[in-house]
C-alpha cells in the first residue's frame, strides 16, 4: 500500500498523462483508495499550489500542454543569433542545446530562450565572456529541443529552419507536457 505522498504523486502523474478529465472514482481505483480519499488528496494538492480543476467529467490539470520536437541543426557560429531569433519569432522556445562529441559523448546545456530579449541576453553573454557556443566542438552540428504551443508551430519552425539551411535532421519524440 502506498503512502499518501506517493498516492498524490501518482494522481498528479496520471492527470499529466491524461488526455481527458479523470473521475475521482477512476483515480481511487488506480491508487487503491475510495473516491472520498481522492477528494481529500486533491484538496491537499491544491493547497500545495497544484493547478487542479474539477469539471463535471472529472479532474484536470490547468496548465497548457506544449509540443516539443528535437531538431539537429548546422551553422557557423556567426549565425547563432539568426537561428535562435528565427525559432522564437515563430513562437518556439529553445529549451536546450546538445552536441554529440565523438570523444566526450553527449554534452548539453539548458537555454530556455523564448523571445528576442532572451536571444540578445544569450548573445551578449557569448560576446562578453571567454566561452564559445557548444556547436564549435562539433564543427557546427548541434541539437535543440524546441517547445511550442502546437505541432503546427513546430512544423512552421521546421520549414523555416530548412528554408534557411539550418536544418540537418529532425528527431520527433514526445516529452511530458511542460
Amino acid at each position: 500500500m502506498m503512502s499518501g505522498a506517493e498516492r498524490r504523486k501518482k494522481i498528479l502523474e496520471m492527470m499529466r498523462d491524461a488526455s481527458a478529465p479523470l473521475s475521482g472514482g477512476a483515480l481511487g481505483k488506480a491508487t487503491g483508495v475510495s473516491r472520498q480519499v481522492v477528494v481529500q488528496d486533491i484538496a491537499l494538492l491544491r493547497t500545495e499550489g497544484q493547478p487542479i480543476l474539477a469539471t463535471a467529467r472529472g479532474y484536470i490539470l490547468d496548465q497548457p500542454k506544449h509540443a516539443v520536437r528535437r531538431f539537429k541543426t548546422y551553422h557557423a557560429t556567426e549565425q547563432t543569433e539568426e537561428e535562435l531569433t528565427l525559432i522564437v519569432d515563430l513562437g518556439g522556445c529553445v529549451l536546450d542545446v546538445m552536441v554529440n562529441h565523438r570523444v566526450y559523448g553527449k554534452i548539453s546545456a539548458p537555454l530556455n530562450i523564448k523571445n528576442r530579449r532572451d536571444v540578445q541576453r544569450f548573445m551578449e553573454n557569448l560576446r562578453t565572456g571567454k566561452s564559445t557556443p557548444l556547436l564549435n566542438v562539433t564543427s557546427g552540428y548541434h541539437f535543440h529541443n524546441v517547445s511550442a504551443d502546437s505541432e503546427e508551430i513546430l512544423d512552421e519552425i521546421e520549414a523555416a529552419l530548412k528554408e534557411n539551411n539550418f536544418l540537418s535532421e529532425i528527431f520527433p519524440y514526445e516529452i511530458e507536457a511542460m
